[in-house]
């Protein structure tokens, strides 16, 4: 475990963890975003409710806490958890990259099951699900009973966020959609388009509601985005994605390990 100053930004670290690059993170200006799966997550956040007024942001996997600071610093007094598990990351964290002062992130140290477990019904308006353990997201994290005590904790206004990994045809993230529908009224997900298109492997972001979820803007956003990446709607997911089974507790396992090993996303 490894914090890596960047040569040409003083002010910018990247947190290693067993050969994989987690976070990035920006003292200086927390909304650059370094990796562009993180620019999507933050894309969606911006244009959720009004903006720059505050929101109440559950964070299943902490790392450096990139996203909590840049909700941090774009909706000031923002009530943010984060359920973080490995205290040693934490510590490793709070003493060589601070969190700002009176930032409103507190860190629990508990998985994300558990965490989510104990949140009281309606109790966020965004979740937002970026859990590794090693490359590969953990096996109980995309089960149906999962995203069951998830849907009692988003808002009925409400969302999701789900960072996931998978290849062409794509045999993970359609189990792990099967089950977000069986607990959320609407998904869209977003990707590179070389993702969609099964040239490569790569991050697909989820965003599931109960409400129906603002994807035109979206899109618009994604298509200027310096990453362009494409946006697809419900209708869509449905068509190309949502076949198979969902993953359950007795049957789940994690995200396939991505080709080339830890190292991939480095």
């Amino acid at each position: 475990m490894d914090i890596i100053a960047d040569r040409e930004r003083p002010s910018s670290f990247t947190l290693r963890i067993d050969g994989t690059d987690q976070s990035h993170v920006d003292l200086a200006d927390p909304t650059r975003l370094e990796f562009d799966y993180m620019q999507r997550i933050a894309d969606v956040i911006d244009g959720h409710g009004v903006t720059g007024e505050p929101l109440r942001v559950v964070h299943i996997g902490g790392a450096a806490m990139t996203i909590p600071r840049y909700v941090a610093a774009t909706r000031p007094r923002s009530a943010q958890t984060v359920l973080e598990p490995d205290e040693r990351v934490t510590a490793l964290v709070r003493a060589e990259l601070p969190l700002p002062r009176n930032s409103g992130i507190k860190v629990r140290a508990v998985d994300g099951r558990s965490g989510m477990a104990t949140l009281r019904p309606d109790f966020a308006d965004i979740v937002v699900l970026d859990a590794f353990d090693g490359a590969q997201i953990p096996a109980d994290l995309c089960t149906a009973e999962f995203f069951d005590v998830a849907s009692g904790v988003v808002a009925e206004r409400g969302l999701l966020l789900l960072n996931l990994a998978d290849r062409a045809p794509f045999p993970y993230v359609r189990r792990v959609l099967r089950g977000v529908l069986g607990s959320f009224a609407q998904v869209m997900m977003s990707a590179e388009p070389a993702t969609l298109k099964g040239r490569r492997f790569g991050n697909i972001l989820v965003v599931a509601s109960q409400s129906p979820i603002a994807w035109e803007a979206l899109a618009r956003r994604a298509a200027s985005s310096p990453f362009p990446y494409r946006v697809l709607p419900y209708r869509d997911v449905l068509d190309r994605f949502a076949g198979g089974t969902p993953f359950t507790d007795a049957d789940s396992e994690q995200s396939p390990a991505p080709p080339g090993g830890a190292t991939f996303f480095s």
